[in-house]
């Protein structure tokens, strides 16, 4: 193998970890329709409430924030990391404009639950 075809080969010997940590992540969600709005749930195990921000425009829904890491113990030190921690977001296309409604958001062994409605039942 010739060097220049060696040193071009060397990105794809990169732990897969490392370039997961550049990029932002998007958090599994899951979207139910009740008798009068919406539910979702988002998997957002780590990140604390005060960390989350809610947008709503349009028949969007985005949920951006931080999950950021947090030593469990003094003097450890990085031997594998898979958890994704960086800034997040995710948008939810509704089939209904969200003027109007009522948002309501809880937050539940690390999940994001938002449900929404509307006072005449839309």
């Amino acid at each position: 193998m010739a060097r220049h075809d060696a040193h071009r080969m060397l990105p794809l010997f990169l732990p897969a970890a490392d370039v997961a940590r550049q990029l932002d992540w998007q958090p599994s969600a899951d979207v139910y329709r009740t008798s009068n709005g919406w539910l979702l749930k988002f998997d957002l195990a780590g990140v604390r409430p005060q960390d989350i921000q809610l947008i709503a425009s349009g028949k969007t829904l985005t949920i951006r924030g931080v999950r950021r890491d947090c030593v469990l113990e003094e003097g450890c030190c990085q031997y594998r990391m898979e958890i994704s921690y960086n800034r997040f977001e995710r948008s939810i296309q509704l089939s209904q404009r969200l003027e109007g409604a009522v948002i309501a958001t809880e937050h539940r062994d690390g999940m994001l639950i938002v449900r929404i409605s509307w006072e005449d039942g839309a």
